[in-house]
């Protein structure tokens, strides 16, 4: 064969070998997008099965604090209606005393439907809270008054209120350690915010409600009858919240776990993790106090103290509830970059220095305007400081006590603090004649979580210590 036919067919060789891999690359290529967009696929229905996870667990969360709302924002027409007598602060009283006295049962409802939910799920432990809860709220938004059956009527609401509290001992926990175990890495401050933004939801639906009665009803109506709209309304949406949260599924972190503890060993744990439990409810005792002072007592506080027109401290309530919802998953998103403490020194010092004075410069001179900026002043501060807390709070607590200890520790902050600030708050100022008084009230909540702060330390940082 001549030289020239055998060299002929070499570049032909290496042309098919270079178009062979040329086919190969663009192959590998299509693979590699194909693949890429299915990953980008399945992250984008990860994402949207968790926000819709939040949605379901939040959902009870939204009922237990639009309630609580509702009877904190009528406390004078619901006084009126069970508690009657020849004295307007005393029937008030007796209306809030009766608000607080929901939270007393918080602690038990923890301890019980905590371990319940500890050894039998997330999930189960959920259901069963917002069951309690229905029949609370069903049982006050439908009790005649005094004026029909007498001395029922008030027994009726208590023991309403005593089940509510009870299921709310459980109701935070649950919700936030849920939350807490099907975070993305990264984001648990995050996605645990959002356990308070859907009581800043309950806060603005509720608010909102009432600023649309307050403009159709006139003054007799709303005390006579308008204020139980607002609860039957309530009433009606708990079929819907059912039926999001039976859809929930178990958090992957607890059925991963191989050992589920027993209630009697939960207790023993507890009763061995007491340290932690009182340090949690000092760091909680800022947040409750701020939360119920800012929200549910606002609208007594503006009507009934500084004198201020219904409709205007229902306004104000809304913005609060939206300034909450804005700072809280922020701040939350900026613990998860700068780290839990540095958020929470610097806003219970900041709560401690400034509560007073902004309340004595709003009671001098009580006005729509003042009212709102004293208000969202201490929103920016509760919402920052809480955006951080109750992350920090999960994370503080031994993982088999997680949700019994989480809502033991905020449910006595709750009952011990929180839920009596509407009555401690009017009780100090009828006692002293000083209108800003509710401000030293903040003061003491916040060296309580300050001094928590100083003391706190995350399992993980415990285990490094006992290493």
């Amino acid at each position: 064969m001549p030289s020239s036919s055998r060299h002929a067919g070499r570049p032909r060789k290496h042309e098919k070998e270079l178009e062979v891999n040329d086919r190969r690359t663009v192959n590998t290529g299509v693979a590699g997008l194909a693949t890429e967009r299915l990953a980008l696929m399945s992250f984008s229905e990860d994402r949207k099965t968790k926000v819709w996870s939040v949605v379901r667990v939040s959902s009870g969360n939204f009922l237990e604090m639009y309630d609580f709302m509702v009877f904190g924002y009528y406390a004078t027409a619901i006084g009126n209606a069970f508690f009657p007598s020849g004295n307007p602060f005393l029937s008030l009283m007796l209306s809030l005393m009766t608000f607080g006295a929901g939270f007393l049962m918080r602690p038990l409802g923890a301890i019980v439907l905590g371990a319940y939910a500890d050894h039998h799920g997330r999930r189960a432990g959920l259901i069963l809270t917002l069951t309690l809860m229905s029949l609370g709220i069903f049982s006050i938004a439908c009790t005649p008054g005094y004026a029909t059956i007498g001395f029922l009527a008030p027994l009726l609401v208590l023991v309403g209120r005593l089940l509510q509290g009870f299921s709310a001992g459980m109701e935070l926990g649950g919700v936030s350690v849920y939350l807490s175990e099907i975070a993305t890495p990264g984001h648990k401050g995050f996605y645990v915010s959002w356990q308070s933004g859907s009581q800043q939801v309950a806060v603005m639906f509720a608010a909102l409600v009432g600023v649309v009665l307050s403009s159709i009803l006139p003054p007799q109506s709303m005390a006579a009858w308008g204020w139980r709209v607002p609860l039957l309304l309530g009433c009606g949406i708990i079929p819907f919240l059912f039926r999001l949260r039976r859809s929930l599924q178990e958090t992957d972190e607890f059925v991963a776990r191989k050992h589920r503890p027993t209630t009697s060993e939960i207790f023993r744990s507890l009763t061995a993790n007491w340290t932690v439990v009182v340090i949690g409810t000092l760091m909680v005792t800022m947040t409750t106090v701020s939360f119920y002072m800012i929200t549910a007592y606002t609208p007594t506080f503006g009507n009934s103290v500084l004198h201020l027109a219904n409709i205007d401290s229902l306004v104000v309530t809304l913005c609060v509830g939206a300034s909450n919802l804005f700072w809280l998953p922020l701040m939350g998103a900026l613990s998860d970059r700068i780290g839990r403490r540095p958020l929470l020194f610097a806003f219970t010092i900041l709560m401690l220095v400034t509560a007073y004075p902004a309340m004595l410069w709003l009671a001098r001179e009580p006005s729509f305007t003042r009212l709102l900026t004293v208000e969202l002043w201490l929103s920016f501060i509760f919402g920052s400081y809480n955006g951080a807390m109750v992350v920090f709070l999960t994370e503080i607590m031994p993982i088999n006590v997680r949700t019994s200890g989480f809502s033991l520790a905020y449910s006595l902050a709750t009952a011990v603090f929180g839920g009596f600030t509407p009555a401690i708050s009017t009780y100090l100022i009828h006692r002293t004649g000083n209108r800003a008084v509710p401000g030293l009230w903040l003061s003491f909540a916040a060296a309580c979580g300050l001094l928590a702060a100083l003391l706190a330390r995350t399992q993980q940082e415990q285990v490094e210590a006992r290493q």
